[in-house]
């Protein structure tokens, strides 16, 4: 059954954990060099592999013998990471290259909308709120992607490097607070 403050709630989760803002400056260094990106190809490409984590991640799991709890608090790890990683500016995760593949599957799609934190945060979600609520959370954020990609030159022009840095910094203490939150309800 939808549950509107799950749906709220797992939103604000993934739209953290994504950061499509922090990522603008990625998206928009790339949009420069490779000319338009195909906001349609990378919101779709990243919704199939979050869509499909979160009903096979599970199954995944079980072939190698590990509980979504543990998965749950080695996500809570990822996401305190991901999340001090915001705040302090400093890149404790290495982006792959973006010389391989399609500029707006490689690396727009995949690893910066639906990387390693998403798919972990995914499965993590699992583990607290119903799949339904969090496939509404993936939807309403695929949505949001869509806008930001299509639309990150004005975006660009509005925020400036301190807005964007802001944004990135405020994303980055709610991340930290859903870590500790995930690893003390799954510990």
């Amino acid at each position: 059954m939808l549950n509107f403050k799950e749906i709220i709630s797992v939103t604000l989760i993934l739209f953290s954990v994504i950061d499509v803002i922090g990522s603008l400056p990625i998206i928009i260094d790339l949009r420069r060099k490779v000319g338009a990106i195909q906001s349609e190809k990378a919101t779709l490409v990243s919704g199939l592999l979050m869509i499909s984590f979160l009903y096979v991640g599970e199954s995944i799991l079980k072939l190698f013998g590990v509980d979504v709890s543990s998965f749950a608090v080695a996500g809570a790890l990822i996401i305190f990471l991901l999340g001090l990683e915001m705040i302090l500016g400093r890149n404790i995760f290495k982006a792959d290259d973006h010389s391989t593949g399609a500029a707006h599957i490689v690396p727009i799609a995949f690893p910066l909308i639906a990387g390693a934190g998403t798919m972990t945060t995914i499965l993590s979600l699992k583990a607290e709120y119903a799949t339904t609520n969090i496939l509404a959370g993936i939807l309403i954020n695929l949505i949001l992607i869509y806008i930001v990609l299509k639309s990150s030159g004005w975006i660009e022009n509005r925020l400036g490097p301190a807005g964007t840095n802001i944004l990135r910094k405020v994303f980055g203490i709610i991340l930290l607070a859903i870590a500790i939150k995930l690893f003390k309800n799954n510990f």
